[in-house]
C-alpha cells in the first residue's frame, strides 16, 4: 500500500473528519486544528504534506501564508467550494482542491425556496395569519417564466435543471459557452448585459474572481427587467449591495433572495435588514446536515488517488478561481 502522507485537519470542529480519517486510513499520521492562529506553528513543526482547511471563521485572519510559506503542504483539499480567501498561489507548488457540487442540489433547493416564497406570497399569507383575517390572494406560476443564471458551474447547473422541471425557460452564462442539459440558451459571460431585460428571475451562482467581482453593479440592474426577483448565492463583492439595495428599496427589483454578502456577518446598520422585500441568510444555502460527510468523501477519494499518484479531481486554477 503507498504511504499515507501527514495531514492536518483545519476546522472549528474536526473530531468526526478524525474518525472518518481513522475508518479510512487507521495508520493515518495527522494531527488537528481548530483556530487561525494555531495553524501557522503546527505546519511549522509537524510539516505536513496535505491540509484539508475550512473557512470557519470568515475571511479576516485566515492563515493562508502559512499554508503557502516554506513549510506549507503540497495539496490543500478545501472543505468549500469558494476559494477566494487564498488569493493567488503558485499552483507549481501547490495543489489547491475544492468540494464544488457536493451542495449544489442544496443550493438549488434554496433558490427555489425564496423564489417561491415570493411568488406565492409567503409575506403576504403569514400578515394575513397574524391578523386573523381572511383575505383573497393572488399567486404567481413559475411555468412559462423565464430565469437567467450567471455562472452555470455545478449550482447553476443544479438550479437549472431545478427550473426545467416548473416548466421555466433558462437562460445561463459560462466562460465557455456550449450545450447544456436543461438550459435553453448558453452564452458567454461577457453576454450577461443583453440577457437581463429578459429575464423574470436571476441568480448568481458565479465564484469570486477577478472577472466577477462587481460583475451585478449598477448599470447591470438597470437593466433588469421591472418587477425581477433575483437570488444570490455567489460571494460577497460579485454584487454591488449598496445598488441592488436602491433598486429594492425603490421596487425595481421586486424581491431578493441573499445568502452572501460583501462584509460578513452583515452589519446591524446595513439597510438591507429593513427591508421587507428581502430574504437574508448567513452564508447557509450550502449547509446541510451532511454537508461536511459529503465534503470529507470527496476529500477521502481524492486522497486515494493522491497515494496512488493518480490525478486529483476539482483542482482549482487560481487564474480562473475555480
Amino acid at each position: 500500500m503507498p504511504d499515507i502522507p501527514r495531514i492536518v485537519l483545519h476546522n472549528n470542529d474536526t473530531a468526526p473528519m478524525a474518525l472518518w480519517l481513522r475508518d479510512a486510513h487507521p495508520h493515518a499520521e495527522f494531527r488537528e486544528c481548530h483556530s487561525y492562529d494555531a495553524l501557522p506553528a503546527l505546519i511549522e513543526d509537524f510539516r505536513p504534506e496535505v491540509v484539508y482547511s475550512v473557512r470557519f471563521a470568515g475571511t479576516p485572519g485566515f492563515p493562508r501564508d502559512a499554508l503557502f510559506g516554506p513549510r506549507g503542504p503540497r495539496w490543500i483539499a478545501n472543505g468549500g467550494a469558494g476559494t477566494d480567501h487564498y488569493g493567488i498561489w503558485d499552483p507549481e507548488k501547490t495543489t489547491v482542491t475544492n468540494a464544488a457540487g457536493v451542495a449544489a442540489g442544496m443550493m438549488a433547493e434554496y433558490v427555489f425556496g425564496g423564489f417561491l416564497h415570493f411568488t406565492l406570497d409567503i409575506p403576504g399569507l403569514n400578515t394575513d395569519k397574524a391578523a386573523r383575517v381572511w383575505t383573497p390572494r393572488m399567486v404567481t406560476p413559475l411555468a412559462g417564466k423565464t430565469l437567467l443564471i450567471a455562472g452555470l458551474g455545478h449550482t447553476g447547473q443544479a438550479v437549472a435543471k431545478r427550473a426545467k422541471a416548473f416548466g421555466m425557460t433558462v437562460l445561463g452564462t459560462r466562460a465557455s459557452p456550449q450545450p447544456m442539459e436543461d438550459v435553453d440558451e448558453v452564452h458567454a459571460a461577457d453576454d450577461l448585459g443583453d440577457l437581463l431585460p429578459r429575464a423574470d428571475f436571476i441568480a448568481v451562482s458565479t465564484p469570486l474572481t477577478p472577472a466577477t467581482r462587481g460583475l451585478i453593479g449598477a448599470g447591470e440592474i438597470a437593466r433588469m427587467k421591472p418587477g425581477v426577483i433575483f437570488a444570490d448565492v455567489s460571494r460577497g463583492g460579485v454584487v454591488d449591495q449598496t445598488a441592488l439595495h436602491a433598486a429594492l428599496k425603490a421596487r425595481r427589483v421586486a424581491a431578493a433572495v441573499l445568502d452572501v454578502f460583501e462584509i460578513e456577518p452583515l452589519p446591524p446598520t446595513s439597510p438591507l435588514w429593513a427591508l421587507e422585500n428581502v430574504i437574508i441568510s448567513p452564508h447557509c444555502s450550502s449547509v446541510y446536515e451532511d454537508w461536511e460527510r459529503a465534503s470529507f468523501d470527496l476529500f477521502l477519494k481524492n486522497l486515494g488517488h493522491w497515494m496512488r499518484g493518480d490525478a486529483l479531481v476539482n483542482v482549482v486554477d487560481p487564474k480562473r478561481g475555480y
